[in-house]
């Protein structure tokens, strides 16, 4: 039925749904603590790595033969091992709490199967159980999704940026942490808005994705009555209006995800541009080293890296909320 379109217009997000995740990952209060731990040390390894880059840069740059053999094979020792932590750190956390999603998204999903099961008659034949089905699938997805990444990749990153700023503001001109936090801001502040403007299309492309799951599914569970009254042409152009409002949807997902990007991709190549002029000058006139200039460019390609990241987790934690909002009012029918 076509009359099952939704309203699609962007409405502020029930952050409140959070809050009904936390009771689950109570189970497991010493796996989520050292899962941070873990997470701190990966951290600490990751912005050391460039520190440790700059000294050997600097050693190769000495004109002392013993102290150009002696210091950059320890230094490269102590940056393979390093490294290595911050990948060992890395997986040890996403091992521990593994655990902890996997549980929270089964206790979730026996929870809706329960009460769906104690609902009357009514709201069955009212709801269409292919869209019901796409519904629960898609929000204990999203649930995984947020508990997985929203404290274990923003958190992080944001942890990592303050970090860096903070290096670069103790060690270099005021103006590298300067545009380090100006272009963060603007990076962000941009993602936001944009995802805000393209979420009317992540609506429209779950419901049209919903609908025409709903058409196949329940003509095929009503076959006999589709044959008895000779409709299967009837149905096929149902069907095929669902998947052509699904395909225009998506194209308009696809497109203002390119705009999103394209603008993200702007804002951390001028930030770049500049800051790497900047330390090529300071260089140029002795007030850095070589060493100084590779741990800058280091911190600026680890920074970005994570933030580009941060862009794409705050895009799909937004859909996540919208799925995972959707699925826990399924909890709320009566």
């Amino acid at each position: 039925m076509r009359g099952m379109s939704q309203d699609v217009t962007p409405k502020p997000i029930d952050w409140s749904v959070l809050k009904t995740l936390f009771p689950y990952l109570l189970e497991f209060r010493a796996r989520i603590g050292l899962a941070v731990l873990c997470l701190v040390l990966a951290k600490l390894a990751s912005v050391g790595l460039p520190f440790i880059l700059k000294h050997i840069v600097d050693g190769l740059d000495a004109k002392d033969v013993s102290e150009l053999i002696t210091l950059p094979l320890g230094l490269l020792l102590a940056y393979g091992v390093v490294r290595f932590s911050n990948v060992l750190f890395g997986e040890l956390r996403d091992t521990l709490f593994g655990r902890v999603t996997e549980r929270a998204m089964r206790r979730i999903g026996l929870q809706v199967f329960r009460h769906l099961h104690t609902l009357d008659l009514d709201f069955h034949l009212n709801r269409r159980t292919g869209g019901l089905s796409r519904d629960i699938e898609r929000g204990t997805n999203g649930i995984s999704f947020l508990l997985r990444f929203m404290v274990f990749n923003i958190l992080p990153t944001l942890l990592e940026i303050g970090m860096v700023i903070g290096l670069l503001l103790w060690n270099y001109d005021v103006w590298f942490a300067l545009i380090v936090a100006v272009s963060v801001a603007a990076y962000v502040g941009f993602s936001v808005f944009a995802t805000e403007w393209r979420l009317a299309f992540i609506r429209e492309a779950n419901q049209a994705e919903s609908s025409s799951s709903t058409r196949a599914i329940d003509s095929l569970l009503n076959y006999e009555t589709v044959k008895y009254f000779n409709n299967e042409r009837y149905e096929a152009e149902l069907y095929d209006q669902d998947l052509d409002d699904w395909e225009k949807a998506r194209l308009k997902n696809r497109l203002s995800l390119a705009t999103l990007n394209a603008g993200q991709a702007l804002i951390i190549g001028v930030a770049l541009i500049v800051i790497m002029a900047m330390a090529v000058g300071e260089v140029a006139s002795g007030e850095i080293t070589l060493g100084d200039f590779t741990m800058i460019n280091a911190y600026l390609i680890q920074l970005f890296i994570p933030l580009n990241a941060l862009g794409f987790v705050y895009r799909e934690i937004r859909q996540a909320l919208v799925n995972v909002e959707r699925l826990f009012k399924l909890l709320g029918d009566k």
